[in-house]
């Protein structure tokens, strides 16, 4: 039976979330949708024709739709059963807003690691929904230099981290996100956390906090700001 199928007379009992991934929660199971990189989810209450790149839409009984776009196509809508199980749900680490994420959970898990800090946190089985934006920010908030070994790093530093990514995404999130380039929300308005950044993007102007030039390196192929006299 193909996701139409399934979906064809259902009734959506709930909507959740678990880091990238939101659930509809039906009578019979739950659907696990992932935007990719570009994709995104608008509700339509005109009839509005489909666009460009939406592939998949979902009508409800009232009239309103939920269209997926996705230009690049990394996105996906999959059926489940039991979500608890699913190998794409049950090795995620905590929430970041949750209160069993902090800097004592950071600490335990990053002895005798020698992977950078940066990528540490943004390992999906330590932490949900730090990307890159967020990491660099945070890191600059707890003074810590996106390289050093995660190992390396004092208790004391691990709750200043945390506290800093709790309040960096807690911010992003009253601002509607970070949009870039093609982020947009529900009903395709953009984020404004982006005029917000303290770091990111911000490479060769100076420190807000101490005016030395932020510098740029690559990290896993990804952009890192960092200030050299504020981050240890």
């Amino acid at each position: 039976m193909d996701l139409a199928e399934r979906l064809e007379g259902q009734v959506i009992r709930s909507v959740d979330r678990r880091a990238k991934y939101l659930f509809l929660c039906l009578d019979t199971g739950t659907v696990i949708v992932h935007l990719g990189m570009s994709g995104s989810l608008r509700v339509i209450t005109d009839n509005a024709p489909a666009a460009a790149h939406d592939h998949v839409e979902l009508a409800l009984q009232s009239g309103v739709i939920l269209r997926f776009n996705d230009p690049r196509r990394f996105g996906c809508w999959l059926w489940a059963d039991d979500t608890s199980g699913h190998p794409l749900i049950s090795r995620l680490g905590p929430e970041p807003l949750a209160p069993e994420f902090d800097g004592r959970l950071l600490f335990q898990l990053s002895r005798k690691k020698q992977t950078p800090v940066k990528s540490f946190i943004m390992d999906n089985h330590v932490v949900v929904g730090v990307g890159n934006i967020y990491a660099n920010e945070a890191l600059y908030k707890a003074g810590i230099h996106p390289k050093r070994k995660a190992g390396r790093i004092s208790l004391d530093r691990y709750n200043r981290l945390a506290d800093a990514i709790k309040e960096t995404l807690s911010a992003a999130i009253l601002m509607g996100g970070t949009t870039l380039r093609d982020f947009v929300n529900s009903d395709g308005k953009p984020g404004y956390f982006a005029q917000s950044l303290l770091v990111y993007g911000r490479a060769d102007q100076p420190c807000p906090e101490c005016g030395t030039n932020l510098r740029e390196i690559r990290m896993s192929g990804r952009s890192t700001v960092y200030c050299p006299r504020c981050q240890r």
